[in-house]
């Protein structure tokens, strides 16, 4: 139902956990240090993307022994299953963590069916 790749960067830069339950996909994003106003969410084509910005720290005068949180864009996709419904996608930022869901789709939802069962009824014979 789903596919995820890398965008334009490496993996880790926003790593994602993705899981079902109850009709339901949850993707979840460590967007650690992000404004939300700097994150994007878009689904065009049966693909989810998320696009974050975090911006460049300058520390005027600093002598940086070490940098290793990444700065710029970055995006990751998500290939979405025809079974989802990419008109109901929610997305909530909290803590550091984006958190994206989508439903499945009514008519993709398992359901049960009921097996009827036709008796043959008895032919009664006429005397004539």
């Amino acid at each position: 139902m789903l596919a995820a790749a890398a965008n334009r960067n490496r993996a880790g830069v926003m790593p994602l956990d993705a899981y079902e339950q109850d009709g339901v996909y949850t993707l979840r994003f460590d967007l650690p240090g992000v404004d939300p106003e700097k994150i994007d969410v878009t689904v065009e084509d049966k693909v989810l993307t998320v696009k974050a910005e975090r911006l460049f720290e300058d520390t005027v005068g600093a002598n940086w022994m070490l940098r290793e949180r990444p700065t710029g864009t970055h995006s990751r996709q998500v290939r979405l299953g025809d079974s989802l419904d990419a008109s109901k996608v929610d997305a909530t930022y909290n803590e550091g963590v984006l958190t994206v869901t989508l439903p499945v789709r009514e008519e993709a939802m398992p359901h049960k069916i009921e097996v009827t069962s036709h008796k043959a009824e008895a032919l009664e014979a006429s005397a004539s």
